[in-house]
């Protein structure tokens, strides 16, 4: 991958509870291992579970995204790190902060010499959907990839999306991807320790660690389609 292409990854979806971060959290966990260097953005100030879990691991800095200071230091930080992909964990209520100075970002992209890729994480009700739409107003040359949660079932279950003129635009020039589901009792664990995948797959009892290398193989098909394109 050329230096001057890395792309930004930004994980979104605008509300709480409908899987960012573990979505960030493997995406973090694919790039290390594809020997990709990568940097991690995150932007959940009140709650920065994924920084604390990988920041042994990657660089990682955090920005407030509520303001118009925190996205100034984020296209600053991507300037900085030109030969790292930078993964962005985005929090629950950046949708106002997204149509307030998320140009900043947008207008920045091409002296960056950046794609955005987009992961925007969705459950099954309609305001994922209604958020993406406004959240596209403002990056509408981002990559965007729909990434049904399989927390919240098959894709068939995702009846609002699956019919939807949204999902041809997705599809259009991005994805609709399948994030795996995850026992809970593993979840959980990660989730408590604020460990990072590689420290999970080293530490887990046997059983846990079966189930996360399922997981794991399973998310690395899913993030294949999304960074060769990237």
């Amino acid at each position: 991958m050329d230096m001057t292409t890395y792309p930004i990854y930004l994980v979104g979806g605008s509300k709480g509870g409908v899987g960012k971060s573990f979505v960030a959290l493997a995406l973090a966990d694919y790039l290390l291992r594809q020997n990709i260097r990568a940097a991690l953005v995150e932007t959940d100030t009140s709650n920065p579970d994924v920084m604390k879990a990988v920041q042994d691991e990657m660089r990682c800095i955090a920005y407030n995204l509520d303001d118009a200071d925190g996205w100034i230091g984020l296209v600053n930080f991507c300037d900085e790190q030109r030969d790292a992909a930078i993964v962005v964990n985005t929090a629950a209520r950046s949708q106002t902060g997204v149509e307030q100075f998320g140009a900043t970002l947008a207008g920045a992209l091409g002296e960056l010499q950046r794609r955005l890729v987009v992961l925007w994480v969705i459950n099954r009700q309609r305001d994922s959907l209604e958020l993406l739409h406004a959240f596209s107003k403002t990056f509408p040359d981002a990559v965007t990839n729909v990434v049904r949660n399989g927390y919240f079932g098959p894709a068939e279950k995702f009846t609002l999306y699956q019919g939807s003129q949204l999902r041809r635009s997705i599809e259009a020039r991005g994805h609709s991807l399948d994030f795996p589901d995850l026992a809970d009792r593993v979840a959980d664990e990660l989730r408590s320790q604020r460990m990072s995948i590689r420290k999970a797959a080293e530490t887990m009892h046997i059983g846990e660690r079966v189930e996360l290398m399922r997981w794991r193989s399973l998310c690395d098909a899913m993030f294949a389609r999304v960074t060769v394109d990237g």
